[in-house]
This record gives C-alpha cells, sequence and structure tokens, in this order.
C-alpha cells in the first residue's frame, strides 16, 4: 500500500511535507525567503549549505522535478509557508525531458504560473535564469545549449515586462561552447562550491533589492 501511495505522489508533495508543518507551527517571519527548483536548488544546501544557514532560508528544491511538478507543489512547498520572498529556479529538466518532451511555452506557462501565484498572495518573486548546459549526462546528445538560451530570453522578457527581479546566473556563468565549465561543476549541469558561490553572490543582492523595497 505504501509503494502505491508513493508512486502516485508525482509532484513529491511528501518530501517536505513535515519539515513544512513544522514550520507552519513556528512563529512566522517577514523575512523569510523559500528557494524553489530542482537538483540544482536541492543540492545547494548539500555543497555549500552555510548559506542557506546562514540566512535561515528555506529550501524547496527536488532532484530531477521538472516544471508542472513544482507547479503542484507551489501551494504547500511555498505559498502554505507565508515567506516574503520566493527564488524560482526551474525548467532544465523539462529541456531534458524527465516527464516527457516539452515546448518551451509549456515551461513558461508553468513558470509564470508559479509566478502569478506567488503575486496573488503577496509573495515578492526573483525569477532566476536557466543555468548553461551543454549536454546532460543521464540524457545525452540533447543539445540543450540553444534551448536553454531561447528559455531564458523568454524569461527575461517577461520579468521586464512584469517588473520582477531577474537573476542572471547564466551570463555569469556560460563557457564559450554554451555550457558550464569544469570551475564551477564537475557533470556540466550541477555547480560544485564554486559555482554556488557565484549564484549566491547574485542572488543574494537581488534578496536585498527586494528585502528593501
Amino acid at each position: 500500500m505504501g509503494q502505491k501511495l508513493q508512486a502516485q505522489d508525482w509532484p513529491n508533495l511528501n518530501k517536505y511535507q513535515k519539515d513544512n508543518l513544522r514550520l507552519q507551527n513556528e512563529p512566522t517571519t517577514s523575512n523569510s525567503v523559500v528557494f524553489m527548483g530542482d537538483s540544482i536548488t536541492e543540492f545547494w544546501s548539500n555543497v555549500a549549505p552555510q548559506y542557506f544557514q546562514t540566512h535561515n532560508y528555506i529550501n524547496r528544491g527536488i532532484s530531477g522535478q521538472t516544471t508542472p511538478q513544482m507547479l503542484i507543489r507551489f501551494r504547500a512547498d511555498v505559498i502554505a509557508l507565508k515567506p516574503s520572498i520566493v527564488v524560482i529556479l526551474a525548467g532544465v529538466n523539462d529541456i531534458a525531458e524527465n516527464t516527457g518532451p516539452a515546448t518551451l511555452e509549456m515551461i513558461t506557462n508553468n513558470i509564470f504560473s508559479m509566478i502569478e501565484l506567488a503575486k496573488a498572495h503577496n509573495i515578492k518573486v526573483i525569477l532566476c535564469s536557466v543555468l548553461p548546459a551543454f549536454d546532460f549526462p543521464w540524457n545525452p546528445n540533447q543539445n540543450p545549449a540553444t534551448k536553454i538560451m531561447a528559455l531564458n530570453n523568454l524569461l527575461i522578457n517577461y520579468a521586464d515586462v512584469n517588473a520582477i527581479t531577474f537573476v542572471d546566473y547564466y551570463s555569469a556563468m556560460v563557457d564559450d561552447r554554451n555550457g558550464l565549465p569544469l570551475i564551477y561543476s564537475a557533470d556540466g549541469v550541477h555547480p560544485n562550491k564554486t559555482g554556488y558561490e557565484v549564484m549566491a553572490r547574485l542572488v543574494q543582492q537581488a534578496i536585498q533589492l527586494n528585502s528593501t523595497k
């Protein structure tokens, strides 16, 4: 029975359920920040935990997830925690087709829906560019670099039109083949400690900007 229930939990709502309940029962803080994403967000707390610990930020990344999964769990893992800011980093696993083929429109529709949900609940949004990737080790020969650039252009334009803070990890980390260089990543997709230090510096500026608004 337990295995059947787990198989049906496609968005993995169970992963953070207990911790979400714990946080909801604690006194709310007006300056809490939730990071919503996939493995790049989840592994940040493992590779460079001091960033989240120092600032008391909440990590809601789940490895392998695509934007439809994140959209389903957005209420439970973000809105219910009543943060002042949500940092959204999503889309690379859609391009990798982790849950099946996805067009750029499908990806952006899900990301924009998350943003609209956040805004409806007075949560400020920081939208992040997808990190560069020349190839995916778990699903090779997909030629993701061009798709990532196209997705990022759509995200930048949306952020600009809707006055949303945009964090451009891509430009700060991309190499000459439009991938993620070894200095920032061992596998070309997931950042190492140096990569996360670059990301922390950029997103921290955006969080401070939104904290003073």
